[in-house]
């Protein structure tokens, strides 16, 4: 008897349980993912990813440093006027940049940082407290009512520091001024700056004797740095740098014993931060009288004792010429013509500054005299970041051309440029060991006994050392970058180079310590569609071809117009009474320059309009397609697994 297999008997579900099942199920998992995010909050609350190119809101370690490092509350008050960002949408975007930033700031700060928004409308209180803080208002309209968008920040001291108003243009600094803004009020104290000098940086007691108007006076630098900095002066012979010094500025530095030398070395290892100015020729000596009552005879310097060890030159027998941005100076009296370009005072500007660094970003130009350049030895482990250099039209020559009366003219007739940026002014970082590897040198006969707190000998620095190094010390001079005029017994500077802005925003980012310092532009989270932009200047150069070829044949063609208008030219009195008859000849061809003139204007428009046309079609495809694509994906993995569950369904079921 043989087996018979009997058909399932089992029901098959109804499509009202499928349907149950499926919202169920969709339910289900939008419990599963609100309770995610909800553990997420309270589990990982600063839990992050920065997928952006340039890690725009990723914290730098520098920012960390400051923010660990606070002992009291600080609190930042962001006044910010929503119509500014209704308005201008720019405004609006880096808005909302900003407040993600203090954001981030106060999820990291363990509860120092403490955020307040405030909408600061017309004739309100909170206008008259962002007013009271110093935030900027400007005028949104010809209404002339006021927006804001500022930060104020105050510490339990009522120390108060403000950024009053912030601009777009900046946001690659936004993190900078932030950190720096609160590290200002951790520490409000003055930070302390030390200058050595065989210049007379403070002023010339023996100038002002001379009752000479304007001899004598501090530099006008020196001045500047006096309102931000407890500024002492360091003696050339000292043997212990102040430790309350924290910037120890060293400008033409001439005969320094290994006594001081040491001093400025084991200052470095200490963690000091350390400024030098060396030059091959000090424009500004030559000006002043010595202790003979003469010019020196040396006016170049160096640090080669300690440079040289820490793997960095400053040589002194070449001056770096450049012929963007030279002077102009008096010619010699037996020169035919009255100016010439003096190549060896010129203005850096544009990309000779480096806009990366914090300090030079925001300057227009600085001024150098008979400048050195800047050079990392062979070998060296060191860091060394340009911050100014010259321009690709640049030479160097022997330092003695400029320093006995230099000829300007034959300078320039000599002048070959050799292609190279020069580096002139330099940021180096690194582990340094000591210049005096044996411990401090002996004293010279005659020299007072060492302190008794002298303290002891470092092989090493602590940790990574910060240093700026120029090769020119003209950079102080009043003379190239200052006018000081007496105003009514007040003397008013008035800069027209930032040679002086140069050396306080240095200054200003070595008191800040490593944190500060560390600290570079970031992106901007305002990107531009790079490719849409480069197939828009090919387009555009395709396009100005034609254009250009269209143009030069309208003008002609205007050109015999006007020359057909005026009659054949010719001589004499019967010739000038019939040049204002046009033959029908002329006439004919007038016509036809008219109606050539007609059809060029109208293919120039098209070229425009095509121009216009083809770029826009471009960002609307690109714009379709960075729209559309997502959604499009998710319904092609969807549908995908549709197909995926009803085959695996009907599988089952056979």
């Amino acid at each position: 008897m043989s087996e018979t297999t009997l058909p399932s008997t089992k029901p098959a579900r109804p499509a009202s349980r499928r349907v149950l099942n499926s919202a169920g199920g969709l339910l289900a998992v939008a419990v599963l993912a609100v309770g995610a995010n909800v553990l997420a909050e309270r589990v990982l609350p600063r839990a992050r990813i920065d997928l952006t190119q340039q890690r725009l809101y990723t914290l730098s370690d520098g920012t960390r440093q400051v923010l660990a490092g606070l002992h009291d509350p600080v609190t930042l008050r962001l006044f910010y006027s929503s119509r500014l960002g209704s308005q201008v949408p720019v405004y609006g975007s880096y808005a909302d940049r900003v407040r993600e930033m203090l954001q981030e700031y106060a999820s990291i700060s363990n509860g120092k940082i403490r955020l307040e928004y405030l909408d600061p409308e017309p004739f309100s209180e909170t206008e008259d407290r962002a007013l009271a803080y110093g935030i900027q208002g400007v005028p949104i309209d010809q209404s002339g009512e006021q927006v804001y968008f500022g930060l104020s920040g105050t510490n339990l001291l009522d120390d108060e520091r403000v950024l009053p108003f912030f601009q777009p243009d900046r946001e690659r600094f936004l993190e900078f001024d932030l950190t720096r803004l609160i590290y200002e009020l951790s520490n409000p104290r003055r930070p302390v700056m030390g200058t050595l000098s065989a210049l007379p940086l403070a002023g010339d007691p023996r100038a002002m004797m001379m009752r000479v108007p304007g001899a004598g006076q501090p530099y006008a630098v020196i001045n500047q740095l006096r309102q931000f900095f407890t500024v002492k002066d360091v003696a050339p012979t000292a043997q212990v740098i102040d430790p309350d010094i924290q910037i120890l500025l060293v400008a033409q530095p001439q005969g320094l014993p290994d006594a001081t030398l040491y001093a400025i070395d084991q200052f470095v290892m200490r963690g000091g931060k350390l400024f030098v100015m060396t030059d091959p020729h000090s424009e500004g000596q030559t000006v002043r009288p010595g202790p003979t009552g003469q010019p020196p005879s040396d006016t170049s310097s160096n640090l080669n004792r300690l440079l040289n060890a820490w793997g960095i030159e400053t040589p002194t027998d070449k001056v770096v010429l450049d012929l963007r941005g030279a002077w102009r100076v008096r010619a010699a009296p037996t020169d035919r013509v009255q100016a010439v370009d003096y190549l060896a005072w010129f203005n850096t500007t544009g990309d000779s500054l480096n806009h990366g660094d914090v300090a030079t970003a925001d300057l227009q130009q600085v001024t150098f005299a008979s400048a050195g350049e800047v050079l990392k030895r062979d070998g060296a482990s060191i860091e060394l970041t340009p911050l100014i250099t010259s321009s690709p039209e640049a030479m160097l020559i022997d330092a003695a051309s400029v320093r006995q009366s230099p000829n300007p003219s034959q300078i320039l007739a000599g002048f070959k440029p050799d292609g190279q940026r020069h580096v002139l002014m330099a940021r180096a970082r690194g582990m340094l060991r000591s210049a005096f590897p044996e411990g401090p040198p002996a004293l010279p006969e005659g020299a007072p006994a060492r302190p008794a707190d002298f303290p002891a000998h470092r092989a090493e620095s602590d940790g990574p050392a910060n240093l700026v190094i120029a090769n020119d010390s003209d950079v102080l001079e009043d003379r190239f970058w200052v006018q000081t005029q007496d105003f009514f017994g007040q003397q008013v500077a008035t800069p027209f180079s930032d040679n002086g802005a140069l050396i306080a925003n240095l200054a200003d980012t070595l008191a800040g310590g490593d944190a500060l310092i560390g600290l570079r532009s970031r992106g901007e989270s305002l990107r531009p569609f790079g490719v849409v932009d480069e197939l828009r200047r090919g387009a555009e150069a395709r396009y100005r071809q034609t254009e250009q070829g269209l143009t030069q044949k309208l003008q002609a063609t205007e050109r015999r117009l006007r020359e057909l208008r005026q009659g054949t030219p010719g001589t004499g009195d019967r010739n000038q009474a019939t040049n204002t008859v046009i033959t029908p000849e002329q006439r004919a061809e007038i016509d036809r320059a008219r109606a050539d003139i007609v059809a060029t204007r109208g293919q120039l428009r098209n070229v425009q309009l095509e121009l216009r046309r083809d770029i826009e079609n471009l960002e609307t495809r690109l714009r379709i397609l960075n729209i559309a694509a997502v959604p499009a994906l998710l319904t092609v993995f969807a549908i995908g697994l549709a197909v995926v569950r009803i085959r695996r369904r009907s599988a089952a079921r056979a």
